[in-house]
C-alpha cells in the first residue's frame, strides 16, 4: 500500500517503522509544519491515510481524505464529538473510515473482556466499579479515549451504569474514571470491580507503542480494499 502519514510524532514515526517492515510505502507525511500539502493533487495514488494528529486538527484532516475518497484510519482522541459527521463524509463518498481510541491488539482483548465482565456482573449487586488510566505528561486529553471506550463498554452492558465521570468519588449510576499524568508512561488501565469480600481487575500496560502502531497498521490494511466505516471489532472478527 501507498500510505499517508498525517501527524508525524513519536506514533508517526512508529507506524512509518511498522509499515516498511510489513512491505508498505509511506508516499506523504503531513505534520504542523506543511499542512497545507494534505490537498488533492498529494493524496493522488495514496491508497489509506493513517492519521494521528491533535485534536482540533483531527476533523479537517480526516475530511480532507474522504473527500479525496482516501481511506481514513484515525487514531486522535479528543475531537469525537463529530464522529458522525467524518462516518457521514465517508459514506457520501464511497471510501472507508475506522477510528478506534487504541489500536492495540492487546487492548481491543481487553475492551471485549471488559464488556463481557460488565454483563456477567451486573446480577451480582455488591461489585461496584472503578477505572484508572495512567498516561505520559503530554497527553493533552483526560480521560484517555480508551478509559472512555471502556466506561462506555460498562454502561452497554450494566444496568446499574449509564454514564460516567471524571474523578474518584462514587456517584450513583455513574462509572469513575481517575486519570494519573506521570513521567512517559505509554499507557495503563485497570478496570476494577470491588466488593467487601473480594476484588476483580482487568488491567493492561502498554510497554510501548509497537502495538498500538502495528495495530493502525492491520487496520489500515483491513479497510484498504473495503467500502464502508468500520469499527476495531470487525478488524479482530468479534
Amino acid at each position: 500500500m501507498n500510505i499517508a502519514l498525517i501527524g508525524y510524532g513519536r506514533m508517526g514515526h512508529e507506524i512509518e517503522k511498522i509499515a516498511l517492515k510489513r512491505g508498505h510505502f509511506v508516499k506523504l507525511i503531513i505534520d504542523i509544519s506543511n499542512t497545507s500539502d494534505l490537498n488533492k493533487k498529494n493524496l493522488n495514488g495514496i491508497d489509506v491515510a493513517i492519521e494521528f494528529s491533535l485534536p482540533s486538527s483531527a476533523l479537517n484532516n480526516i475530511s480532507e481524505c474522504l473527500k479525496c475518497r482516501v481511506p481514513v484510519v484515525s487514531g486522535t482522541t479528543g475531537w469525537l464529538e463529530n464522529y458522525d459527521t467524518a462516518a457521514d463524509i465517508c459514506k457520501k463518498n464511497g471510501t472507508s473510515f475506522i477510528h478506534s481510541t487504541n489500536f492495540s491488539i492487546g487492548v481491543n482483548l481487553l475492551f471485549r473482556l471488559n464488556s463481557e465482565l460488565a454483563g456477567l456482573i451486573q446480577k451480582y449487586e455488591d461489585y461496584k466499579v472503578s477505572i484508572e488510566e495512567i498516561h505520559h505528561t503530554k497527553k493533552l486529553d483526560a480521560p484517555s479515549g480508551t478509559a472512555i471506550t471502556l466506561a462506555t463498554g460498562i454502561t452497554r452492558e450494566h444496568a446499574g451504569y449509564s454514564a460516567w465521570h471524571k474523578g474518584g468519588e462514587a456517584e450513583e449510576g455513574s462509572v469513575p474514571v481517575v486519570s494519573i499524568r506521570e513521567g512517559d508512561v505509554p499507557g495503563t488501565h485497570t478496570v476494577t470491580w470491588d466488593s467487601e469480600i473480594d476484588s476483580i481487575s482487568l488491567r493492561h500496560e502498554t510497554r510501548n507503542r509497537k502495538g498500538l502502531a502495528l495495530g493502525a497498521v492491520v487496520a489500515a490494511e483491513y479497510i484498504s480494499s473495503r467500502v464502508g466505516v468500520f469499527t476495531m471489532n470487525d478488524v479482530m472478527g468479534f
